[in-house]
């Protein structure tokens, strides 16, 4: 009867130590999910204004005539004459690319309503590029001596004068970036400090897309035609605390 009590009673203590034991291990396991819990997540801000670096303005050409070889010696006269406008103010001309021709026969539009002034209609389209967006800018805003000089032209392919391209962002991101990271650290460490915490180690990040954004927002007023720019970037970090 002995034995059978002695068996007992160590069978009770071996399934006891096993409950705690069991218990501080889940004890444990919850304390250390509630650790990696313990994070804060803070965004850092990186902005550089640059200056955009190349111009690029397509211009349509148009002429019109009842005959097609008129119409077409009228086009050739306004594309010589945008040449000799943008040679007129410092660009170079041999920069002027020539593409989209294009000619209308109204008489063989058989949506006509009515006779046609001018039976042929005749587009080409001239793209201006240049790395001088300055002068660019300065030439389209004294767009109308083309006119005054029997120039007929439109803003072609539905664009609103030159658009500004900022062509080196790839060596702004380095430094751009570890700003941006500095100041994500710098808002990490006064959270911390505030909950009278540390930080760890990263648990997260995020870089971020760099933006191309017009420096002068307002309403109408896009980026491609500013040639002042601002470069901005946000990166988001994740820190564990202690």
């Amino acid at each position: 009867m002995r034995d059978s009590e002695g068996r007992l009673f160590w069978g009770l203590v071996v399934i006891g130590l096993g409950v705690a034991l069991g218990g501080l291990l889940i004890g444990h396991g919850f304390a250390q999910g509630r650790l990696t819990e313990h994070y804060v997540t803070v965004k850092g801000v990186s902005e550089r204004e640059v200056q955009a670096d190349l111009a690029i303005w397509p211009l349509q050409v148009i002429a019109a005539d009842n005959d097609l070889a008129s119409a077409n010696a009228q086009l050739a006269r306004g594309v010589a004459g945008v040449h000799q406008f943008m040679a007129r103010h410092g660009l170079d001309t041999t920069q002027i690319a020539v593409t989209g021709y294009n000619v209308e026969d109204a008489a063989t539009n058989q949506y006509a309503s009515g006779p046609a002034r001018n039976r042929f209609v005749i587009r080409q389209t001239l793209v201006i590029r240049s790395t001088r967006p300055d002068q660019v800018l300065a030439a389209s805003q004294r767009v109308s001596e083309l006119a005054t000089a029997g120039v007929a032209i439109s803003s072609a392919g539905g664009t609103e004068g030159p658009t500004f391209v900022f062509t080196k962002l790839n060596d702004l991101k380095p430094a751009m970036i570890a700003e941006a990271t500095a100041r994500a650290r710098e808002a990490a460490e006064q959270f911390a400090k505030d909950a009278d915490s540390r930080l760890a180690g990263i648990r997260r990040a995020n870089q971020g897309v760099f933006e191309i954004l017009a420096r002068d927002q307002a309403p109408g007023i896009s980026e491609s035609g500013q040639i002042a720019k601002t470069v901005r970037v946000v990166s988001t970090v994740e820190y564990s605390l202690d």
